[in-house]
């Protein structure tokens, strides 16, 4: 069903570009090899536990959080086009 001006299907393609784009982020962020024994910004150790929990990990708990903190307050894309969310 088409909506306006769009073609059939648009909003689906919308979807799974939003979707493809987050697994795209996700599979970025995986590290792979060897974990490190200090954290990469702080140098602090990095508990055994954890560095076997996450294969490749490079930051401490702490780093981690601030770094996917920074990462989160950029927003994201939107996707949705409405003339209200353009409006504003």
């Amino acid at each position: 069903m088409a909506g306006g001006w769009t073609r059939d299907g648009a909003v689906q393609d919308q979807i799974d570009a939003s979707v493809e784009d987050a697994v795209n982020q996700a599979r970025s962020n995986l590290k792979s090899g060897e974990s490190a024994k200090f954290c990469d910004e702080c140098g602090e150790a990095i508990p055994e536990a954890r560095r076997e929990a996450v294969p490749g990990v490079r930051l401490c708990i702490t780093c981690q959080s601030n770094t996917e903190s920074a990462v989160a307050a950029t927003g994201g894309i939107n996707r949705r086009g409405s003339k209200d969310s353009q409006l504003r």
